[in-house]
């Protein structure tokens, strides 16, 4: 996957002292608490999947981005992607970035550009993939979860 990409892959600087950045104890603390997996969104998505009879893996290694859910008997990937981190709304929130936007900028629009690349990859390999933001899913999680399940529906009648 690592030799085609669409466009000029986006170099991130790394996030140090040398390189001229600087943070506080506090927002280390802050940012240590940060988790990648099992947030409260993917949890309550992972629930409700589960009660309507659907088996799944989670964070599967096996596949390009390590997607969060995958339903391997209907070839499909879920990401559950948190605003910050994957861009959400990114050209009006790229303003908002105060502190160090020699590193946020670049590293977020890696994050963007890297999941167009799995989401490519992905359905080269016969997947379907979902991506729902954090406060989607805790705004309309039925709503999601339908949307994901006509999907599977639609897929066990067409086998």
């Amino acid at each position: 996957m690592s030799q085609n990409y669409p466009k000029e892959r986006i170099k991130v600087p790394r996030f140090n002292e040398e390189s001229g950045f600087y943070t506080t104890p506090e927002r280390s603390k802050i940012m240590g608490k940060i988790r990648g997996k099992n947030t409260k969104p993917e949890l309550a998505f992972r629930k409700a999947l589960w009660a309507a009879g659907y088996r799944y893996r989670i964070d599967y290694k096996k596949l390009i981005g390590k997607p969060d859910i995958v339903l391997n008997k209907y070839k499909t990937a879920i990401f559950i992607d948190g605003e910050f981190w994957h861009g959400h709304n990114w050209e009006e929130r790229k303003q908002r970035i105060k502190t160090n936007r020699e590193f946020w900028i670049p590293k977020i629009e890696r994050n963007i550009q890297r999941d167009a690349e799995v989401n490519n990859g992905l359905k080269m390999l016969g997947y379907t993939v979902f991506r729902f933001w954090e406060s989607e899913v805790k705004k309309n999680l039925e709503e999601c979860l339908q949307t994901v399940i006509d999907s599977l529906e639609k897929k066990h009648v067409d086998d």
